[in-house]
């Protein structure tokens, strides 16, 4: 009887997808065609002002429907105008060029203009051009610079063993590093005199040195190195060989030993070594931020300890050679220090410092003699994002926040102006939505640039005393947009796990929308913690949403506790839990969705991701498999010991314990019982590519059924555009329940 019943259910499922018809070549042809129907139907968008030094005028390009014009602004006298002749700055370079170059067609990268916006540098057609308005004279400059040989991978640490000679302030000496030590030479004598004695090859000195301002002494890092963990790549097919290449690149790992730096200070005289107790600073993730005062009293540095669960800003003094915390961060999970913002006073008595001990990111005020902040600048239940400009004059600091206006999306960003103590907070960008400013030198105006994902953007000048508008500057142009059937994605607000905080998010839906279909629904998901993803500006194309909807289906993506920029308590659920990845407030949000909009089908779930998101995803299909139906995971870190160093021990923490085996798809492989598709790029050179490897070995040996795709070349990567491809076919299949068309039936 049971079997019975599955097989009607099925063959209702089949029905009923044959009926709506969605999946089919039809549908495919025009999810791959979206790019192209709505790219280029917005004109007067995307002002990048760019403020003339000096000056109160500025430029930007108006996209316009006839083309790009260059445009300068004067702010005082709120007057716009051609920045230059474009048909003569065009005809000119078709001649040097050899070629002709159309004048609503100009593409001037690096663009360079003078006080007096008469002249102009730029690169163009692989060189470096100088153009005088005045006399429409053009010259050239020389060839673009390019950077030749290997440069350093950002995941490469830094060794500090390079770097140029530096002079002392008073221009005496120059500094540098020989043989593992410090070296100083007279410039007017080139007396060599040697100042430390004890560098090693496996304990040296930093070849970043750093004098006191009176010039009688300098400072550096002693260092041991430690040995490095390597990841080796196999590039199975090269552009420029038949055989195979190996590739090797440095990559730490959680658990892996780092390097110790010990700060020492030598007075250039005397000789004299200063080299302080390692106390304070004994067991670290990272030292940095060498830093002498104005005095040359005291040498600041800043101390991450191992686990990040202490955050020390350390001043030793040259006199004895004590070291003291004149700040000091602590918490029983993780203290933020990407959340970062130091600010010495020039009265060598304060500093001001981004803290979220109050459960929110705000401001301090701190005394730097008691080491105890004096006041909190910025309070309340909102989060300061980023600093623009301290005012010590003014006694004020500009500075960006979201949260602030409760009667809107708490992640949409404003700028804001405020008092050192505290006072006169000023909204400077007061228009619903979430806004990129761009000052004036002196700060008297603000560009500002403002959208939500259902309003287009505009752009105005503003005054920085009040926020008050000086003069529009442009309003995007959408109409075109609109008349290809554009519809904006829903901003959707439901509760969270827990009933009571609100979760917000996205609900794409596909362009021949009919709400008397059933549709299936898919999640993309990207919830690594440490910042916010659902886009909250205006964007006619979303790579992650807009085509797959196209298929035949509802798409989703919300942010989830885990992720930032609302508490420290609502991102902190993710210490040493990423296993969590917010999919307790993801289901519930999702639930809620279709709760309100019954074509919303809750029993067809599927979710994909990329990077976090593909182990976030991969991680749904194993835990709720009673909600989610399948999964695409594309580069996921499936176990956090196999990923870089930085980003796991800040969540998970230190040392690797059994966190990490909780939280790893590939101790939890045998719990699979959903279709998965697992995609990587051969040179993922993010994620350890062994990762997924490891995954489908371990999914191998508990007998379970998967796809695997490797992309030859690739890095970190969704999967290209055959991997793509793949995905629309994975969730056709599986959540729609018809068969793809045949690829070659799809232009």
């Amino acid at each position: 009887m049971k079997n019975f019943l599955s097989f009607i259910l099925s063959a209702l499922f089949v029905v009923n997808s044959a009926v709506y018809a969605q999946g089919t070549i039809d549908d495919y042809k025009r999810a791959y065609s979206m790019y192209g129907k709505y790219s280029g139907k917005i004109f007067y968008s995307n002002v990048s002002p760019r403020w003339i030094d000096g000056t109160h005028k500025f430029w930007y390009v108006r996209n316009t429907p006839q083309g790009d014009v260059y445009v300068v602004v004067d702010a005082d006298r709120k007057e716009r105008a051609e920045l230059f002749d474009h048909k003569l700055l065009a005809a000119a370079l078709s001649e040097k060029c050899g070629k002709t170059i159309k004048a609503d067609a100009l593409s001037l990268s690096q663009l360079v203009v003078t006080a007096g916006v008469d002249t102009f540098y730029f690169n163009n057609n692989g060189r470096r051009w100088m153009y005088e308005k005045s006399t429409d004279r053009l010259t050239d400059r020389g060839e673009v610079y390019r950077r030749s040989g290997r440069q350093r991978h950002w995941m490469e640490r830094d060794d500090e063993k390079e770097a140029s000679p530096v002079s002392s302030p008073d221009g005496k000496y120059i500094a540098y590093i020989k043989e593992c030590n410090i070296y100083i030479r007279e410039k007017s004598t080139g007396v060599e005199r040697q100042l430390s004695n004890d560098g090693t090859l496996g304990n040296y000195y930093s070849a970043y040195i750093k004098w006191s301002p009176d010039s009688r002494m300098v400072a550096s890092c002693k260092i041991r190195p430690t040995e490095k963990r390597y990841v080796y790549y196999v590039e199975s097919s090269p552009n420029d060989q038949l055989q195979p290449k190996l590739h090797k690149q440095e990559y730490a790992k959680p658990g892996d030993e780092l390097p110790f730096k010990h700060p020492c200070v030598f007075e250039v005289e005397s000789g004299r070594a200063i080299v302080p107790s390692i106390e304070l600073f004994s067991h670290q993730y990272e030292l940095r931020a060498l830093r002498w005062s104005g005095d040359s009293r005291t040498l600041t540095f800043e101390y991450n300890q191992r686990g990040h669960q202490v955050y020390r800003v350390l001043e030793l003094s040259v006199a004895d050679g004590s070291v003291r915390p004149i700040i000091e961060e602590t918490s029983d999970k993780y203290v933020n220090y990407s959340r970062y913002f130091r600010h010495d006073l020039s009265d060598g008595k304060h500093i001001i410092w981004m803290s979220e001990r109050d459960n929110w990111n705000h401001l301090y005020m701190y005394d730097r003699s008691t080491g105890k902040p004096l006041h909190q600048i910025t309070k309340g239940e909102w989060y300061v994002r980023d600093i623009q400009r301290v005012d010590e004059n003014a006694q004020q600091i500009y500075f960006s926040a979201n949260g602030v206006k409760k009667s809107e999306d708490p992640y949409h960003i404003r700028y804001y102006r405020i008092d050192f103590d505290g006072k006169n907070l000023t909204d400077l960008t007061p228009e619903k939505g979430t806004h990129t400013a761009w000052y004036s030198h002196d700060m008297k105006y603000l560009v500002d640039v403002y959208s939500t994902v259902e309003e287009a953007p505009e752009a105005v000048l503003r005054t920085s005393a009040n926020g008050k508008e000086v003069m529009k500057l442009e309003k995007a142009d959408v109409s075109r947009l609109l008349a290809e059937g554009w519809k904006a994605p829903e901003v959707f607000v439901a509760k969270g796990r827990d009933g009571k905080t609100d979760m917000w998010g996205l609900i794409a839906r596909p362009s021949n929308f009919d709400a008397s279909k059933s549709y299936p629904i898919i999640e993309y998901i990207y919830q690594g913690p440490g910042n916010q993803y659902v886009p909250k500006s205006f964007r006619p194309f979303d790579w992650n949403m807009t085509a797959i909807a196209e298929l035949g289906f509802i798409v989703v993506m919300v942010d989830g506790m885990g992720t930032s920029f609302r508490s420290r308590a609502f991102e902190n659920v993710c210490y040493k839990n990423l296993q969590d990845a917010g999919l307790p407030d993801h289901i519930a949000w999702i639930k809620a969705a279709a709760k309100k909009y019954p074509y919303m089908d809750i029993d067809r779930v599927g979710i994909y991701g990329c990077s976090a998101g593909g182990q976030e995803s991969t991680t749904a299909l194993l835990h709720y498999p009673d909600f989610y139906k399948a999964a695409y995971s594309a580069c996921g870190c499936h176990d956090n010991r196999m990923d870089k160093i930085w980003w796991n021990e800040q969540w998970l923490g230190y040392p690797v314990g059994e966190q990490y085996k909780k939280s790893s798809n590939v101790e939890n492989a045998h719990l699979l019982r959903r279709p998965l598709m697992l995609v990587v790029g051969e040179m993922d050179d993010n994620v350890d590519p062994a990762s997924t490897m490891q995954l489908a070995n371990a999914l191998i040996k508990a007998g379970k059924d998967f796809e695997l795709v490797v992309i030859p070349g690739a890095r970190h990567t969704m999967g290209e555009s055959f991997g793509e491809h793949k995905r629309y076919d994975f969730f056709v299949r599986h959540l729609l329940g018809v068969n793809p068309p045949a690829w070659d039936e799809i232009k």
